[in-house]
């Protein structure tokens, strides 16, 4: 399969449409509606836009500390290495979700490294200094709780789960207030495209409703009455 990338200007592109309007996208092409399913944002009014690093967390059983990497080499901190500004942490909780993937002390590291991000389908502790700290974060929950005690991280950038998402590293990972979307990578050019024509058909059907005062359902979901107005509207066929 060919490997593609997602340039910081198609992150920009992308962190400017809603998620909602990425969503139907990803439906217009028979995608599955990628959206993290628990991934809610640590504070309103937070906007994300990155590419994805991975980590994978796996239950805890005393014989797995002896394969553990320790210290610096253990995968939270290996995965932390690889982020930037324009990457997202995107960690598999296995959607426990008062289970904690860390707090304070070690996400201080994603804070000097001023990552895109951070989303898991788990818990975060520390919420408190995490807002501080100003990356965009969305998790399922906060908790008080240690994570260690119950599971550890495991393995960095391979394909995981995330909200019953999967997510491949480079995948673009998109959130507003609404949550968290991955688009796969190969995937961005006709998302934002769609994207793109759909804002515009629904601009045109939004100011009929205002002057029409009918039922939404006259024109929406897109239908031929849809594009016959989009026609007269704005003079250009339906979008295939």
């Amino acid at each position: 399969m060919p490997e593609y990338h997602v340039s910081d200007e198609k992150l920009r592109i992308l962190g400017a449409i809603p998620t909602q309007t990425l969503i139907d996208a990803l439906w217009v092409k028979n995608w599955p509606m990628s959206m993290i399913e628990g991934a809610l944002p640590l504070q309103s009014g937070q906007k994300l836009a990155g590419r994805a690093v991975t980590l994978r967390f796996v239950p805890h059983r005393p014989d797995l500390a002896a394969d553990k990497p320790k210290g610096d080499q253990s995968a939270e901190y290996v995965a932390f290495e690889l982020c930037g500004p324009k990457e997202v942490l995107v960690i598999d909780a296995m959607g426990w979700q008062y289970s904690s993937i860390g707090g304070d002390i070690k996400f201080y590291r994603l804070f000097q490294r001023q990552v895109g991000g951070l989303v898991t389908d788990g818990a975060v502790r520390d919420t408190n200094s995490l807002k501080e700290y100003g990356f965009p974060v969305y998790s399922a929950a906060a908790t008080a709780k240690q994570g260690p005690a119950e599971f550890w991280p495991w393995e960095v950038n391979e394909a995981i789960q995330c909200g019953g998402v999967l997510v491949r590293p480079g995948d673009a990972i998109i959130g507003d207030d609404d949550g968290v979307v991955v688009i796969a990578a190969a995937m961005v050019d006709e998302v934002i495209r769609i994207a793109h024509e759909r804002e515009e058909v629904e601009e045109v059907i939004k100011a009929q409703l205002q002057v029409e005062k009918c039922s939404p359902g006259k024109y929406y979901p897109f239908n031929d009455t849809t594009w016959e107005l989009f026609k007269q509207k704005t003079g250009k066929d339906r979008y295939q």
